[in-house]
């Protein structure tokens, strides 16, 4: 079934790339909550990252782990390629590092050892399948 932007009611802004940005947004139909990385057309085709932007799609489709964002769908708009992935609540790892407490960066033993095992079932994963991340 096709799917586009009506299907999708956008919400704030959860990071910005080079390329775009990733926003949260609630599929119309099922009430669910994704991720909707929107890719500039404009931006992919002066820094050449169309080949980028859809190897990246590709991987997302086959990939399916707790670990790792998945692909639900792709479409386009006029201006954006978007990528609508699952959302993974919490914020990213830079965030817990230096912003839950300024004042001292970082985590305890305990709660580094517990992160650093999910990247690794993540990348363990990716392997899996071949694929080798950056």
């Amino acid at each position: 079934q096709a799917v586009n932007a009506d299907a999708f009611v956008e919400f704030r802004v959860l990071g910005k790339g080079g390329f775009g940005e990733v926003c949260a947004c609630q599929r119309r139909a099922t009430g669910k909550m994704y991720a909707n990385k929107r890719l500039n057309k404009k931006r992919l085709k002066k820094r050449k990252g169309y080949e980028a932007a859809l190897v990246e799609k590709r991987i997302l489709a086959r990939v399916h782990s707790r670990f790792i964002v998945s692909l639900a769908c792709a479409f386009q708009t006029k201006t954006d390629l978007c990528l609508v992935m699952t959302i993974m609540n919490g914020g990213d790892l830079r965030y817990h590092i230096y912003n839950v407490d300024e004042d001292n960066p970082g985590f305890a033993e305990p709660r580094a050892v517990f992160y650093t095992a999910q990247i690794l079932l993540g990348l363990e994963h990716l392997h899996q399948h071949r694929i080798v991340y950056r």
